[in-house]
């Protein structure tokens, strides 16, 4: 069960430069640790010390936020794309 996965520019030095890369996994907790193991130290970028998304990072399966799915639960079907953005904060 392939999934894409859309890897950020600031993310890219764990993938070689690469800006999709391919994982697997049944829940985005398990594509998460396939990603880890093909790319090492990607998900402690993602996910904080607590195991929970860092607050500026968004995560979307498919076009939908996981925040509002089932979080590290959400499915990740074969032929889904995830997509891993960071937030971004600013003003005046």
């Amino acid at each position: 069960m392939s999934v894409s996965v859309r890897v950020p520019t600031i993310l890219r030095t764990y993938t070689g430069g690469e800006s999709e890369v391919t994982a697997s996994g049944a829940t985005l907790a398990d594509l998460l640790e396939d990603l880890d193991t093909s790319y090492p130290g990607i998900k402690a970028r993602i996910l904080d010390d607590n195991g929970a998304l860092r607050r500026f990072v968004n995560v979307y399966v498919g076009n939908d936020d996981v925040r509002f799915l089932d979080n590290l639960a959400t499915p990740t079907p074969a032929g889904t794309q995830v997509s891993v953005i960071p937030a971004v904060a600013g003003g005046c």
